[in-house]
Formats: C-alpha cells, structure tokens, sequence
C-alpha cells in the first residue's frame, strides 16, 4: 500500500515542512514591521504559536476544526475556523488590521488559487505583506522526476488532500502581480538549489 503523507492533525508539535521553511520564514519578518500577522491556512496552529512565543502578535485561520483545536489549547481566543466560500475572516478577527499573511503550504490545494491571493488582497487593505511558500518546481527538478519515473508517486491521484496545482516561482509570481502585489524576495528551501522541496515568496501592497 502507498505511504501518502497525512494532513490529519495530531498534535501541536511542528511539522515536517517547517522543519526547511521555519527559519527562511523569520528571516523575512521584522517585529517592527509586521506587527499583526494572520496565519491564514495554519494547521494545527504550529508557527502562529511559535511566532507569539518569540514576541509577534499572530492569529491563525484553518478549515479544519480539529487543527484550530489543537491550535487553542496553547493560545486560546488566536485561532478560528476559516470557510474561504464566505469571503470574510471569521467574524472574531474582522475588526482587526492585519499589515501581514502568511500562507504555507497551501495554495497547491486550491481550485480558485486567484479568489484566494484577492481574499489575501482584501484582508491587508491597501498596505501590507504576503508570504507564500508552495512545493517549489522549475525546469531541473521536473526534469528529474521524469528522468527518475517520480511523477507517479509526486503527483499520485489518489492521494487524498494531496496538491492539485504546480507552481513555479514564475507562475506564483504573475498571480500575484496581477492581483496587485510587488514581488520583493524569493527563497528556494530545503535540498540543493533548483531542486529545492519549497518556495517562499514575499510580496508587497502599496
């Protein structure tokens, strides 16, 4: 039987993507700056926590209500249910001004990757920050899972909750400047340059 990754939540232990995209994450975050953080897609609430920990005021949203309770029970009244078919933050945070989203891991998951970097859009108002991180691919890395037959088991399709868009620092890039953002960092993390597990992309409203 195929091992497919599990994005059932367990715990409020980090996760093993944040083991590659944690620090790159804090490197484009300044206390000063980005004052009030929305964790939008936050699973079991892992890096909001770790971001309160370390002095940031961060909230998280999640559509599932077993990762938001787990998420609860280290900072209670910082994270809720999100339904993206509303249009609207949970009704707790819709008076807050978020300057700062960030999204990990998520967007590969979505139908309507455009609704959501507008959702984005309209929660930071005229100003304020996004980053993004998605599974990184490019020319080399797609190339070598062809040339090593991984497509199959990268891409199954029974992988139930798996990815279902691939995005290229490219392709990421252009929805977001056609939503109105200004590309300013991009970081390639985990394994060798070009091949990298993930992407992290920072970009700007002004």
């Amino acid at each position: 039987m195929t091992d497919y990754k599990d994005y059932g939540f367990h715990h409020s232990g980090i996760t093993h993507n944040f083991n590659y995209l944690q620090q790159p994450l804090l490197n484009l975050l300044n206390k000063e700056k980005n004052r009030c953080i929305l964790d939008l897609g936050c699973g079991n609430g892992y890096f909001a926590n770790y971001l309160l920990s370390i002095g940031y005021n961060a909230y998280g949203t999640d559509a599932s209500e077993k990762g938001i309770t787990i998420a609860q029970k280290i900072n209670p009244g910082r994270f809720f249910l999100q339904d993206l078919s509303t249009g609207k933050l949970p009704e707790e945070l819709q008076n807050l001004n978020f300057d700062t989203i960030i999204s990990t891991e998520v967007i590969e998951h979505l139908y309507d990757p455009e609704g959501f970097i507008n959702f984005c859009k309209q929660v930071l108002g005229d100003t304020g920050e996004l980053l993004i991180s998605t599974p990184y691919h490019g020319y080399f890395k797609n190339l070598g899972l062809s040339l090593f037959n991984k497509w199959d088991t990268h891409m199954n399709p029974v992988w139930h909750g798996g990815h279902i868009k691939l995005w290229s620092k490219a392709t990421l890039s252009d929805l977001l400047t056609t939503a109105g953002f200004t590309v300013t960092s991009f970081k390639g993390c985990g394994r060798i340059p070009y091949f990298w597990k993930s992407m992290i992309i920072k970009a700007k409203l002004s």
